[in-house]
């Protein structure tokens, strides 16, 4: 990506009053960052949700000279912008409305993975959370899942640092920028993360880890994530919180029960008693709700299967198995089809059995 095409994107975030869905509404009407600020006041007033006030914040547009030192800093700092545009910028957040419009990414990161687990509690973790916490990433190493959360004090910093000792990736979800740590005390974790896994943030440099920017930060966790696994939370515990937004973007979502007079315990039971988690006491039950335990003899079984078909449609569904749960944007992208013709072929194949739709216009083997 050139600096120049980075500058648009990054000033576009700096408009005051217009946010991501706003910011994806200008792209989509002008054509392009750049576009969107040359465009004249009476133009961008004609755009649905901006109005003569904030045309007049994008045409009369000042702080180029911002952008421009973030840039700086990324470029020294080694850090990958990451557009919504761009081609890895993760799938999964492209199915939720209030997603990101830009990210920035710090380490040996793979934003879109097999599999993804998000695994959030509580900072006051107890003992029995914390044991539980452990010993499910272990357990899912068998599974080469990646574990996300967000680098906060107890379940989350537990959950990293289990997965690093089992050489799981991972990832932190940042509520500030890349030019600090919070809390200071974990960067030693955050450092180790950077080699398999990495940092992601929304936020520039120079943006402090203030109250409002945490839930901005949990829409991202639960947005990323396939199946959210909350460990301890209080009933208005910001994991709770997490697992409310999750649960709005028709996300799997998995609770550890406790005692019901267990204050950090309160959350997690509210979850599952109003039927927004599943319950979870081990691996096994999430590999369970995720089908992810009946993958290694669904090869042979899809391979009889795959027998039967036309030649596209059998490499079809094994691209399919390969990817999981991928999104029919980036499944035209990737294999070079027209998007009007893959739904057809896709609707054909779901009739037959073959596929099952999810949220978001995903698609994965039955």
């Amino acid at each position: 990506m050139s600096n120049d095409a980075l500058l648009y994107q990054i000033s576009l975030k700096l408009i005051p009053g217009i946010g991501d869905v706003l910011i994806k509404n200008l792209i989509s009407y002008c054509g392009s960052p750049e576009q969107v600020f040359k465009q004249s006041r009476s133009k961008l007033e004609k755009i649905p949700g901006i109005g003569s006030f904030l045309a007049g914040n994008v045409s009369g547009f000042k702080y180029f000279s911002k952008a421009e030192q973030e840039i700086e800093f990324i470029n020294k700092h080694q850090i990958k912008p990451i557009f919504y545009l761009d081609k890895q910028y993760p799938s999964r957040l492209k199915e939720i409305p209030d997603a990101p419009c830009l990210m920035y990414a710090l380490g040996n990161i793979d934003l879109n993975p097999a599999k993804i687990v998000g695994i959030v509690g509580t900072r006051k973790a107890s003992e029995y959370g914390k044991t539980f916490t452990q010993k499910l990433v272990h357990d899912l190493k068998e599974m080469n899942c990646l574990v996300l959360s967000g680098l906060a004090y107890g379940i989350d910093v537990i959950a990293h640092k289990a997965a690093i000792e089992e050489q799981l990736p991972t990832i932190g979800v940042l509520a500030h920028g890349l030019d600090r740590i919070y809390p200071a005390q974990h960067k030693n974790v955050a450092k180790k993360m950077l080699e398999n896994g990495g940092l992601i943030t929304e936020f520039p440099s120079q943006t402090n880890p203030d109250r409002e920017n945490f839930p901005k930060r949990n829409r991202i966790v639960a947005g990323m994530c396939d199946v959210l696994v909350v460990v301890e939370t209080a009933i208005k515990g910001g994991a709770r919180i997490t697992a409310e937004i999750a649960n709005s973007y028709n996300k799997d979502i998995m609770a550890l029960p406790g005692r019901i007079n267990d204050y950090y315990s309160e959350g997690c039971n509210y979850l599952i008693k109003e039927n927004k988690a599943s319950m979870i006491t081990c691996s096994e039950d999430l590999m369970s709700l995720m089908r992810w335990d009946a993958k290694k003899g669904q090869a042979k079984r899809t391979s009889n299967l795959f027998s039967q078909l036309l030649e596209e449609d059998a490499q079809l569904l094994l691209y399919i198995q390969q990817k999981q749960k991928i999104g029919i944007d980036d499944m035209a992208f990737d294999l070079q089809l027209d998007p009007g013709v893959l739904a057809l072929k896709l609707l054909e194949l779901e009739f037959e059995g073959y596929l099952r739709t999810l949220p978001g216009k995903r698609y994965e083997l039955v």
